[in-house]
């Protein structure tokens, strides 16, 4: 195909991962009825602990369990795809923060957070273990799509090796926390992903009590095509290999490029206070 419809649906995530389900299911069947391929659900909504973020490790469920069978149940028979993340069950106390696409009552493709939210007085590995993997494109209808999550986007390397390794698209669920200029920062480093790299951003960001919402969707040349404020929505876009053709040719900076990047993690080092 020469264009898909993608969309990027933002909600607040409750403690209840049942409404959280109830949300997204009803969401994939207007998705279904729209033509969308993919939808772009934001990090972590399995369940949302604004105070007590510790809980997640408790309420952090495995792949086969309860949520994500309930997701893959609702995508059966259809024909588009699904990217959410979730706290996956992991081999210690400290779950995973996982993206995962669903397609056809299958996973199609995983992704565990390699950048933890250490930042800004926060500590996410106080709950969250870190992977080690760089994901593995996800093709949809010949396009393929690199898999990010929120504070993945303050790094530049992964977006350029996802781009190195054939992406046209990255999709980026977020849980971007409220905070001086942290809108300014969403925005610009969204739109810088995709101009740097020629290709397009589904940024799927959750709103609510804690966090901005405004999910966007930039394209190839650094252009918002549509975006969302800070309350629950659905935008969508047409994304095209016309447009990635013409804005590469443009804008030739994957061949003017001089430095490589590795596609080999850097250990985990400690976190400071």
């Amino acid at each position: 195909m020469s264009t898909i419809k993608v969309s990027a649906s933002q909600f607040a995530a409750s403690i209840d991962w049942h409404e959280n389900l109830q949300t997204i299911t009803a969401q994939i069947k207007q998705a279904d009825a729209d033509g969308i391929d993919p939808l772009v659900f934001p990090e972590g909504v399995l369940a949302r602990f604004i105070e007590e973020r510790e809980r997640i490790r408790e309420h952090a469920q495995p792949l086969d369990g309860p949520f994500v069978t309930g997701i893959l149940k609702a995508t059966e028979g259809l024909e588009g795809s699904v990217v959410v993340g979730i706290h996956e069950k992991s081999d210690t106390e400290k779950p995973y923060n996982t993206l995962v696409v669903l397609s056809n009552g299958e996973i199609k493709g995983l992704y565990r957070k390699l950048h933890l939210y250490d930042a800004f007085s926060q500590l996410e590995s106080d709950n969250v273990t870190a992977a080690e993997v760089v994901p593995e494109l996800i093709e949809v209808n010949g396009f393929k799509i690199g898999l990010m999550t929120c504070y993945d986007v303050r790094f530049p390397e992964l977006a350029r090796l996802l781009t190195l390794n054939g992406a046209d698209v990255l999709v980026l669920p977020a849980a971007w926390v409220k905070g001086p200029l942290k809108e300014h920062h969403w925005q610009t480093m969204v739109t810088a992903r995709a101009l740097e790299n020629t290709v397009y951003v589904v940024a799927s960001g959750e709103c609510g009590q804690r966090n901005i919402g405004q999910s966007v969707i930039v394209d190839p040349l650094g252009v918002p095509v549509a975006q969302a404020g800070e309350e629950p929505a659905t935008i969508s876009a047409v994304v095209s290999k016309q447009r990635l053709t013409d804005a590469r040719r443009r804008l030739p900076v994957l061949q003017n490029r001089r430095f490589t990047v590795s596609p080999t993690p850097r250990p985990v080092e400690a976190p400071t206070a």
